[in-house]
């Protein structure tokens, strides 16, 4: 009770400050500016209050404050509850607990507030820098907490004693990491907040919407292939398929599975991967067209779009197999080819008329209408670019006769549009198209800006074919990638670029240690788990079984570290053992001293015993003392003492 009560030092208030500010900085850019700007003025008054050892504030003033930062919490967010408001409430508290420092304990309250918001930054993001800014953080509290005991050592010491209490700690955590049971889904998976920061591809295609999507180089999904990359013209990753359109943008007409598993026959051979995609917020995943299996908890739509049960809202690792040249849609529905064929009542003439006389010439043929259209848009010169000019009410007019310039969208729409007005049942898929291997890991990443929009046409007796109209105009889209197919000067994705080889090599090693990140810290779920302790010989893991490994390890573990510090104990300390010889050789003259006894007592006793050496002995006794006990012992002092003990002869 005495130590808990027992004043906050000066040193020890600089700690704490310093911990404060390494555990709420990172947090800055996930709370209001208000907050931010609150907490910086209570740290720069708790600096002020250390540096010109001013008063504390009034506890009524505290108190005030407490109610003002909790309702200013409250009118921001309308609750307390959540991840957002529950971490500024902590920020309140633990800028206000700084302007009532007095006691141990409070110390201690403070240094347990900065722990919590450490785990706080896990909340928002989980990336290898929030990790090691958290570890440093880490270290700071954990110094501030030794400090809140003992605060004589210096700040390079007292780091170092934390670090070395965090390194001791190192081995549980591994353990517990490995085997403790795991439990699918984050830990930080609150809901209502958590998904504000997510995007991919729109439920709506209108023209340029993926145009502005491209400009992004965020990663949409890794790809793991078991045998070799297929070519860059047969990655199409189909997603969102969008039949529905009212004369300007196109949409998805239904998110609910039809088929728990593939309802078509696969030809050629079969092409086995994973996937690790990020979250996006929707229903859809992203699979090679066409899928042959389906993961769980994955349907396919009746247009053999996949998607989930649940909104893809976070990071999720898939095993699939894909039928490059599989046939889709033999027997399709009425219903479905009604929906793929319905078109406004008006609204793009010239386009309507070019269809009108390829279906006068080719009839019912819906082969030969798709080579004329392919030879129509062949004959147009249009030209693929990010920055598509505006377009009016008759889109698809103006860019097949008008502009004559756009982005996959305005391609895929044209020809889904041409087509329907010839007869020809057609629709739009969105999705990625290609990807760039990462060489130092393997893995095909894909971008944002690989965003792509192709069309499906179904032909009698062939069902749904895919016709890709980017491909006519622009190949180079397709075979290669973005960068090779936009013209000359065009901004592009900073990673996208072709022309920086170094940049190009940073970032395939970076990617591939993120990568390594997301599938064995990020990524280590129940499955995972279950496998790693099925490869170190546990046939049927279970949580009955890990916790008795985890026992028996941890108890190892302690049992380890314990007998290192007993063997350690007396060499860490070289002033208590030059103390220990000085003690020995008093033994020999019959002045034993006990281990209960202070140096200074001992040194008196041993006085009135050997008078001759009362000079020697108390100076030696002094100076160990000092060693041990004072607030500031000199760094010449260890030398000095075991000199001291040498000459020492009784």
């Amino acid at each position: 009770m005495a130590r808990s009560n027992r004043p906050v030092s000066l040193r020890q208030a600089w700690w704490l400050l310093a911990s404060a500010l390494a555990a709420s900085a990172p947090l800055t850019p996930q709370v209001p500016l208000w907050l931010s700007l609150a907490a910086g003025v209570a740290y720069t008054w708790r600096a002020a209050i250390t540096w010109r050892q001013w008063h504390l504030p009034p506890r009524w003033l505290l108190v005030l404050l407490v109610i003002a930062g909790t309702a200013g919490v409250v009118m921001q967010y309308r609750t307390t509850m959540g991840r957002t408001p529950g971490i500024a409430l902590l920020l309140v508290f633990l800028a206000l607990k700084l302007l009532e420092l007095r006691t141990a304990r409070d110390a201690v309250v403070t240094a347990l507030l900065c722990y919590f918001l450490v785990l706080g930054q896990f909340l928002f993001t989980q990336t290898i820098p929030t990790a090691l800014l958290a570890g440093l953080t880490t270290l700071i509290t954990t110094a501030t907490l030794l400090a809140a005991s003992d605060d004589r050592p210096q700040p390079l010491l007292q780091l170092r004693r934390a670090g070395l209490m965090l390194a001791q700690a190192l081995p549980f955590m591994l353990l517990l990491f490995l085997l403790f049971p795991r439990v699918q889904g984050p830990l930080w998976g609150i809901p209502q907040d958590r998904f504000s920061a997510i995007s991919g591809l729109p439920d709506t295609i209108a023209p340029g919407s993926i145009a502005l999507l491209s400009q992004s180089d965020a990663i949409a999904f890794r790809v793991k292939f078991k045998a070799e990359v297929p070519p860059q013209s047969q990655l199409y990753w189909r997603g969102p398929v969008m039949p529905a359109f009212d004369g300007r943008s196109w949409r998805i007409r239904q998110a609910l599975g039809a088929y728990r598993e593939v309802p078509y026959a696969g030809r050629g051979v079969a092409v086995d991967y994973e996937v690790t995609l990020e979250p996006h917020g929707k229903f859809w995943q992203f699979a090679l067209e066409l899928p042959a299996t389906l993961p769980e908890g994955v349907a396919l739509t009746s247009d053999y779009q996949p998607v989930s049960r649940q909104p893809v809202r976070n990071r999720m690792r898939y095993t699939q197999r894909a039928w490059p040249e599989a046939n889709a849609g033999l027997n399709e529905s009425q219903g479905i080819l009604r929906d793929a064929l319905a078109l406004p009542k008006d609204g793009n003439p010239r386009t309507r008329a070019a269809a009108a006389s390829w279906r006068a010439q080719h009839g019912s043929d819906g082969t030969a209408i798709l080579a004329a259209a392919e030879n129509f848009f062949n004959q147009q010169l249009l030209i693929y670019t990010l920055n598509p000019p505006l377009l009016g009410a008759d889109s698809v007019d103006e860019f097949l006769f008008d502009t004559r310039r756009g982005f996959c969208e305005h391609f895929a729409s044209a020809f889904v549009f041409a087509l329907r007005a010839a007869g020809v049942p057609a629709r739009i898929v969105a999705g990625y198209q290609g990807g760039e291997v990462n060489p130092v890991d393997g893995y095909l990443v894909v971008r944002q800006y690989d965003a792509h929009a192709w069309t499906e046409a179904w032909i009698a007796g062939r069902g749904w074919v895919r016709i890709d109209p980017t491909a006519i105009s622009a190949p180079s889209r397709i075979n290669l990638n973005l960068a090779a197919a936009v013209p000359a000067g065009e901004g592009l994705p900073f990673l996208a670029r072709g022309d920086l080889a170094w940049l190009r090599e940073l970032r395939h090693r970076l990617d591939a240690v993120t990568n390594g990140w997301n599938q064995w810290v990020l990524g280590y779920n129940p499955q995972r788990q279950r496998d790693l302790l099925a490869g170190l010989g546990m046939k049927e893991p279970d949580w009955r079984s890990m916790t008795a490994v985890l026992s028996v390890l941890c108890g190892g573990v302690m049992l380890g570290l314990t007998i290192w510090i007993l063997r350690n104990r007396l060499r860490v300390d070289p002033a208590f053992a030059a103390w220990r010889r000085f003690t020995a050789r008093l033994a020999r003259c019959g002045i034993v001293w006990q281990p209960w006894e202070g140096p200074l007592a001992f040194a008196r006793r041993a006085a009135a015993q050997a008078p001759r050496h009362a000079q020697r002995i108390g100076e030696i006794a002094a100076l160990y003392a000092r060693m041990r006990y004072g607030r500031s012992p000199q760094s010449g002092d260890l030398v000095r003492l075991k000199q001291m003990i040498a000459a020492f002869r009784p």
